[in-house]
């Protein structure tokens, strides 16, 4: 795969990408299919396309990644089950924050990142759908998100200043940003080029931590909203 470089956000441009990204991972999805609903902008293109299809007859069933994920698809009529009513994800489809050129992703900018996790790993296919934007050489730009227990979270913040993880607390409305599992998210800006195979081994190790937004080399097939139409790309490193 060539070398990616990131390029910049500019408003309608990027919602058009995201768009045209969401829609065409929609032809993907097959009859009878049990689908993994991501969470985000651009996922949201996709759960309407989702929506036309069970309106014209497919017969589907969606888990959703999250409370806003699960409130669109009963806005457009997808029925619903819960991961747990299923034995496998047929196809899951999902945004991403920033991707690099091995497939190596950070998510959970939406703070979905534990049930999107939960939902990839069950899945037998997987696409990530994006704007160019997210393209990049190198992760780590973007602030890696982690999923903590809020009991001890001061705690929790102190081990990962300790490991020079520069770790903040997402806050939302004066408050901790709270998760649909009722946790906390702490954005680690570990910075582009970060040692990810270091840090996910230390994030392990810390008790509190239930779950990181790195899905390292967990998709089939990304899909890119660009200026110049779709461009796919196939995950040949995948062997699942």
């Amino acid at each position: 795969m060539s070398s990616w470089v990131g390029s910049e956000n500019y408003g309608g441009v990027t919602m058009e990408e995201k768009k045209i990204a969401g829609i065409k991972a929609a032809e993907y999805i097959e009859d009878n299919m049990v689908l993994g609903l991501g969470t985000g902008s651009t996922a949201y293109y996709m759960i309407e396309k989702v929506g036309e299809l069970v309106n014209k007859g497919f017969k589907i069933k969606a888990v959703a990644t999250s409370q806003n994920t699960k409130n669109l698809a009963n806005k457009f009529k997808i029925p619903l089950v819960s991961i747990d009513e299923v034995e496998r994800i047929d196809l899951a489809i999902d945004g991403v924050d920033e991707i690099d050129g091995q497939f190596n992703a950070i998510k959970g900018g939406g703070g979905a990142l534990f049930r999107e996790k939960m939902v990839t790993n069950i899945a037998d296919n997987v696409i990530w759908i994006m704007d160019s934007s997210k393209m990049v050489d190198s992760i780590g730009t973007f602030p890696l998100p982690i999923e903590i227990l809020p009991y001890g979270h001061s705690h929790i913040l102190k081990k990962l200043k300790l490991l020079s993880l520069n770790p903040v607390l997402r806050i939302q409305d004066n408050m901790p940003f709270v998760t649909d599992n009722h946790n906390y998210i702490v954005d680690l800006h570990v910075g582009k080029s970060f040692d990810i195979e270091y840090v996910s081994e230390k994030l392990k190790c810390i008790t509190g931590v239930l779950e990181t937004g790195l899905f390292l080399n967990t998709c089939n097939r990304i899909i890119i909203g660009t200026s110049n139409g779709v461009k796919i790309i196939e995950n040949t490193r995948k062997t699942k």
